[in-house]
């Protein structure tokens, strides 16, 4: 029988202990059946610490697109178990799931995936009208600014930098108030000054507003702005690293050939 690991989430940043805002208990992900079968996850358990800045690495084929994609509710588990919050996604029908997804979860994605007839403005608040609620003005013009956004909210994303549209992708995500925000490499199409501006308004969205992120990147410099950094290999979590810097990240990596 494989042993699982559990990894322990990293010391609170607050004296209160909150509840992790997902988890994975002994998560198997397989593609395929019998002899070509391959597993992407191999039973991998984890805690995310609410309001924390969670990066996940690992080489190609490591697994940990797969464990992102299964921890948002886009990909199903060959076995084991997700929870967002206290909610097993296993037991919800495919309504329900939509309906998680949209109401709780927020996703920044490599592709800014903005609708183009839409004004930066309309695909900010598009997640929250889809679920038939009222935008949060308040909280809308907070995250505008904190983006810097405020004199492009009339421009479709035609008239946008590359580095604009991030921005409205990462605002939109933030727009719902989600419990948890899952970014799949969102800097990979950005030269690296967006980028860390970028990345240092993810930093910054957990510090100061409270938000949970969990970022999937190849990239060490991306993972020094993460609170943590979850390392895995061959669809196992190998290592971990509390606060860390570029250079320890590279250090870590090269334990396990990544």
């Amino acid at each position: 029988m494989t042993e699982t690991l559990l990894v322990p989430p990293p010391p609170p940043v607050t004296a209160a202990v909150r509840p992790p805002a997902a988890r994975a208990i002994d998560a198997v992900k397989q593609y395929g059946s019998g002899g070509t079968a391959v597993t992407a996850l191999d039973h991998v358990s984890v805690d995310i610490p609410t309001g924390q800045f969670t990066a996940i690495m690992g080489p190609s084929g490591s697994g940990k697109s797969t464990l992102m994609h299964c921890l948002a509710g886009l990909d199903d588990l060959t076995s084991g178990t997700v929870l967002i919050g206290d909610t097993d996604l296993s037991k919800l029908s495919d309504r329900k799931l939509t309906q998680l997804r949209r109401e709780q979860l927020g996703f920044i994605f490599q592709a800014y995936n903005l609708l183009p007839t839409l004004t930066a403005k309309e695909n900010i608040v598009l997640p929250v009208t889809l679920a038939g609620q009222k935008p949060d003005k308040e909280w809308v013009d907070r995250v505008v600014d904190a983006v810097g956004l405020r004199n492009r909210l009339k421009h479709r994303p035609s008239e946008l930098s590359g580095g604009q549209q991030q921005r409205v992708a990462v605002a939109r995500a933030l727009a719902s108030r989600p419990s948890v925000i899952f970014a799949d490499e969102p800097t990979g199409n950005l030269d690296s000054r967006t980028g860390a501006e970028i990345l240092d308004f993810m930093s910054r969205a957990v510090a100061d507003m409270g938000q949970t992120i969990v970022m999937v990147t190849h990239d060490p410099t991306a993972a020094a702005y993460a609170d943590w950094v979850l390392f895995l290999a061959d669809g196992r979590i190998v290592d971990t690293l509390h606060a860390p810097s570029a250079e320890s990240v590279i250090d870590r990596m090269k334990n396990f050939g990544a």
